[in-house]
């Protein structure tokens, strides 16, 4: 993989989950890492003696992000890429979910990633060779959401958005794409998956037999930011292993082995 040596690169809540795997895998190629978040990570993440810079900043308010990229302008001087990984939702029945709760989660997952892009894109036109940004998204926008209905159509709004500005701003050679990510094994699994025993039977349905870890979205990352990846634009690399299989392939092998 190609070396970020001297280059800048901001991960939003890059200090856990998948966004740590990230900010690791960036700082191994040699980058500068900026991560933010609300709340200082446990551990800023370090690798080789290369450590990452954390900011507190809500992704959710402009005013944030956009101190956060003047920060990164004054002691980097450059932004080449911007991975908006913060994210996620609740689960709640649409019928049930207060209307400020959707509000927010959509302003987390979609407007959120939308103004950072805009305000990162400002200052990538200043690099002769532009900037990549990624936004992470979920396969919960490519099909039915139930229990977390507006993150999906966060996400899948997130998918359009990434590939109407890859158009936009393809002449300021600032590049947008998406990774489409599944099941990931992070240490908020357990509780969300229904513990071990909930994330071995969710393991043997998949087509691989395991879940996504951070490396693997990382690694994508890594593609997308780099040289290799520079005709690469407005594409949603789906990283999710061969995808779920539909639960009636499941339902229909069962009733097919309780009629024997």
């Amino acid at each position: 993989m190609n070396s970020f040596n001297g280059k800048s690169v901001i991960v939003t809540g890059g200090g856990k989950g998948v966004g740590l795997g990230i900010s690791e895998a960036f700082l191994a190629a040699g980058a500068q890492v900026t991560i933010c978040g609300r709340r200082p990570p446990e551990q800023t993440p370090e690798v080789n003696g290369n450590c990452a810079r954390f900011i507190a900043a809500d992704v959710r308010k402009p005013e944030d992000t956009q101190r956060l990229i003047d920060s990164v302008m004054e002691t980097s001087g450059r932004l080449d890429v911007l991975i908006n990984n913060a994210g996620g939702s609740p689960p709640i029945a649409a019928a049930d979910a207060p209307y400020k709760l959707t509000e927010s989660i959509i302003r987390l997952n979609l407007i959120a990633p939308m103004i950072f892009a805009q305000q990162a894109h400002a200052v990538m036109l200043r690099n002769a060779e532009g900037g990549s940004i990624i936004n992470i998204a979920s396969v919960s926008g490519e099909r039915p959401s139930p229990g977390t209905a507006a993150y999906g159509a966060a996400k899948a709004g997130l998918i359009n958005v990434s590939r109407s500005l890859a158009q936009e701003w393809g002449l300021d050679k600032v590049r947008v794409n998406s990774i489409i990510a599944g099941l990931i094994r992070t240490e908020a699994s357990e509780e969300h998956y229904g513990g071990q025993r909930g994330m071995q039977m969710l393991e043997q349905a998949l087509p691989m037999g395991r879940m996504a870890v951070p490396a693997d979205i990382a690694n994508a990352c890594l593609f997308l930011a780099s040289p290799t990846s520079a005709y690469v634009s407005g594409a949603a690399l789906e990283v999710y292993g061969g995808g779920e299989p539909p639960s009636f392939l499941r339902i229909a092998e069962e009733a097919a082995a309780l009629s024997q």
